[in-house]
C-alpha cells in the first residue's frame, strides 16, 4: 500500500468551493479549504489522478517541510539542513519558485536565490557535485511559501500550470486562462443537460472546457507532462491504470455546443482548438456578429461568455454592453446568459437586473460572474 500524504491543490479567489467539491468527488481524503487552495490527504496514484482529474486545480503541491523563518539567514540553514538527496539527485537538475506574503521579505525572486544556493551548496559540500538551475525542464521544481514568519517547502508535482491543457495552438489577444473557463462554466451550473453556447467565442476555450464538463473528460489527458515523471518514484504503470479508470467514467453527451464569433480568423482558430481536444464531434463554431443572431428553437439555452473589457480593445464599451443587454431581450428567450467583466462601469448598461453576481479576478483584474434570466413568452426580463 502507498502511503498517504498531504497535498495543497492551488486555484484562483472564488473557486475554492468548486474545487473542495470536485476533491469530494475524487475521494480525497481530510479536505480543508483556504484562500485560492485546498489541501488534501492521498497516496501517490492520487496524487497522479488530482494532476489529470481536477478542472479548477492551478497547481498541485507536497509539502515536505516547514519552519520559522526570520531573515534570509534562518531561511538558508533551514533549507541547507534539509536532506535533498531523496528528492534530487546530485548531477540532477532543479526550478524553485517563491510566494511571499511577509514583512520580513520584500523580493520573491531573491527568497528563491536563497533557496537554490542552500540545495546546491549542500550537494556540492557533501557530494562534490552540483545541481544545476533549468527553468524549463527540472527533475524537481521547488515551491517556497512565505506567510509572516512561517515558511512552507513543497515539491511541485504538476510542473506548468494545470491551465495549460495542451489543446489550445491557436489563440488570440486575450484569450481566458482554461481554469478560470472551467471555473466560470462549473459556478453557472452547466451540466450538459441542455444546448450550450459561447457567443463571443475567441479560440473557443469555453467551448472546449464545457464539452469536457458535459462528458466527464478528465481536461489534463493531452498535457506532454507532468513534474513528477521525473521524480524517482514515478510509476508508469500506475499512472496508466488511473488514466485508464478516469477514461471509463466518461458520458454521452446529447445536446450542442455552439460556438459565435464575427472575427474570421478566431472562429479559424476555434474550429483547430476543438479538433486538437478531439471534441469537434460536439461543437459547432460559426462566422456570426452575436447582435444580429438569434436564438433556434424553444429548448433551454445555457450561455457563458466572455466579452470585451475594453483592456485592449478599443470599442464603446457603454454601447456594446447595452447591445448585449438588448440582443438577450429580444431574441434569446429560455436562456440563462452568465458572463464575466472586469469593466463594472459598462456592466450597467446591459438594462437588465442580473439574478446572481458572483465576484472573482480575471488575471489581476476584480470581475463580476453575471447571470442573467431570459424567460419564454415575454419581451422584458424576468427575473428570479
Amino acid at each position: 500500500m502507498e502511503e498517504n500524504f498531504k497535498m495543497i491543490a492551488k486555484t484562483l479567489f472564488g473557486f475554492e468551493d468548486i474545487l473542495e467539491n470536485e476533491l469530494i468527488q475524487l475521494g480525497a481524503q481530510n479536505i480543508n479549504k483556504g484562500v485560492r487552495m485546498v489541501s488534501f490527504v492521498g497516496d501517490k496514484g492520487f496524487m497522479y489522478k488530482a494532476n489529470l482529474a481536477l478542472r479548477t486545480a492551478i497547481k498541485i503541491l507536497k509539502p515536505i517541510h516547514s519552519f520559522k523563518v526570520k531573515n534570509e539567514t534562518d531561511l538558508y540553514k533551514n533549507i541547507y539542513a534539509m536532506d535533498w538527496s531523496q528528492y534530487l539527485k546530485s548531477n540532477g537538475t532543479l526550478a524553485v519558485d517563491a510566494t511571499i506574503h511577509s514583512d520580513l521579505f520584500s523580493h520573491s525572486l531573491f527568497i528563491a536565490q536563497k533557496t537554490k544556493d542552500a540545495i546546491v551548496d549542500k550537494f556540492r559540500e557533501t557530494t562534490g557535485e552540483r545541481p544545476s538551475v533549468d527553468l524549463k525542464f527540472p527533475d524537481v521544481k521547488i515551491n517556497v511559501h512565505i506567510s509572516k514568519n512561517h515558511c512552507n517547502i513543497s515539491l511541485d508535482t504538476s510542473g506548468d500550470s494545470l491551465h495549460k491543457r495542451g489543446y489550445k495552438t491557436a489563440t488570440n489577444i486575450a484569450p481566458i486562462n482554461e481554469v478560470l473557463a472551467a471555473g466560470l462554466i462549473m459556478l453557472s451550473g452547466w451540466d450538459g443537460q441542455c444546448d450550450f453556447m459561447d457567443p463571443m467565442c475567441g479560440s473557443g476555450t469555453m467551448l472546449i472546457e464545457a464539452a469536457m464538463i458535459a462528458c466527464n473528460i478528465p481536461p489534463n489527458l493531452m498535457r506532454k507532462e507532468f513534474a513528477f515523471e521525473r521524480w524517482p518514484d514515478w510509476d508508469v504503470e500506475l499512472f496508466e491504470k488511473i488514466e485508464e479508470s478516469l477514461l471509463k467514467k466518461t458520458r454521452d453527451f446529447h445536446h450542442k455546443i455552439i460556438g459565435y464569433d464575427k472575427a474570421p480568423s478566431a472562429v479559424k482558430k476555434a474550429q483547430i482548438n476543438a479538433e486538437n481536444a478531439q471534441l469537434d464531434d460536439f461543437i459547432t463554431v460559426k462566422h456570426e456578429d452575436f447582435f444580429k443572431t438569434q436564438k433556434g428553437g424553444n429548448e433551454k439555452l445555457h450561455m457563458v461568455f466572455n466579452p470585451p473589457y475594453g483592456e485592449r480593445l478599443n470599442i464603446d464599451m457603454e454601447l456594446f454592453y447595452k447591445n448585449i443587454g438588448d440582443t438577450l431581450k429580444q431574441s434569446y428567450p429560455g436562456t440563462d446568459a452568465w458572463f464575466i467583466t472586469s469593466n463594472l462601469n459598462a456592466l450597467k448598461h446591459v438594462g437588465l437586473r442580473p439574478s446572481r453576481k458572483i465576484q472573482l479576478y480575471n488575471a489581476k483584474l476584480e470581475s463580476r460572474l453575471v447571470k442573467y434570466v431570459m424567460y419564454e413568452g415575454s419581451k422584458k426580463a424576468k427575473f428570479n
